[in-house]
């Protein structure tokens, strides 16, 4: 008699075609059976199934996810052009906040644990030490106090939770700082970048990973921050993609009221992990070693 299929537990991943959700995508689809929601499906990143979702439309979202049924919930869908969000709060708001709650909600109808991917941005980056998930956080931009919204949402509405703070954030499907920085290198000789904002840059492959270990812990909700180790100005950064890319492109410092962005950054925004890191037994490679491999394409 041949022996029962394994019935493997469903993941909904919101926000699939970006950056993070289809490195999440790929990195459970062996463990679990995947399924992603996004306004649209880009052909190139495929998940196991696909079902298009407005997060803003509760009808939309509660209907999705009775569907679906999953057993846990990953929100990636986000707003996350921090400027963008600077000029536009009403639309920060209403797919950083309401579209959170929107999810929260379906996963308090369900009563399935919601992995909320939040930001560095809710802290005022004045603190000289890494930010411990228990700091008082104050964001300085629209975008961050979106998040932050979205994140008391969560708290009040969803009866499992894990809140994860992530920084930084670059991979292979969607724009980030390395690879504008190689691009803008190419028909330059010089680039300015900003000296004194410090964080720690992410590899979304590696956040993947560390989110598939989360949810192999799932017992103890509440927030964790979750980063690639190590800390970098985004000006040394720069010098650091450009050296490991053999670019002879120079990297000139400059503040950031002299770059006068829209939205203001934090000055720091490095995360403690430590709290992660006990839960789960998981601890996150530095910053450099992460870099290095995403160049090398691996």
């Amino acid at each position: 008699m041949a022996e029962a299929e394994e019935v493997k537990k469903r993941v909904l991943i919101t926000g699939s075609s970006g950056m993070l959700g289809v490195d999440l995508s790929e990195e459970l689809k062996g463990k679990f059976e995947v399924y992603g929601s996004d306004l649209v499906q880009r052909t190139a990143y495929s998940v196991q199934h696909f079902v298009g979702c407005d997060i803003t439309n509760r009808n939309s979202v509660g209907k999705v996810t009775r569907e679906i049924k999953p057993d846990v919930i990953i929100h990636a869908a986000a707003w996350t052009d921090v400027d963008g969000c600077e000029l536009d709060p009403d639309r920060a708001y209403k797919v950083n906040a309401e579209g959170t709650k929107n999810v929260a909600l379906a996963c308090a109808e369900l009563n399935v644990p919601l992995i909320y991917i939040s930001t560095d941005f809710v802290f005022d980056g004045k603190k000289k030490r890494p930010y411990k998930e228990s700091d008082k956080t104050g964001p300085l931009s629209v975008y961050g106090k979106s998040k932050l919204a979205g994140e008391e949402a969560v708290k009040k509405i969803a009866r499992k939770f894990y809140i994860v703070r992530t920084s930084w954030l670059y991979g292979k499907n969607g724009k980030n700082f390395v690879d504008t920085i190689i691009a803008n290198a190419k028909p330059r000789k010089e680039l300015k970048v900003v000296r004194d904002q410090v964080g720690s840059p992410t590899y979304t492959r590696d956040l993947a990973e560390a989110i598939h270990a989360l949810i192999g812990k799932i017992s103890n909700h509440g927030i964790y921050h979750i980063s690639n180790s190590g800390a970098v100005s985004w000006f040394e950064y720069a010098k650091e993609i450009l050296k490991l890319t053999g670019s002879r492109t120079k990297v000139l410092p400059i503040s950031s009221k002299e770059l006068d962005r829209p939205a203001p950054r934090p000055a720091m925004s490095v995360m403690d992990n430590g709290k992660f890191i006990k839960f789960t037994s998981y601890r996150m490679r530095p910053w450099k070693a992460a870099l290095k491999d995403y160049l090398k394409g691996s």
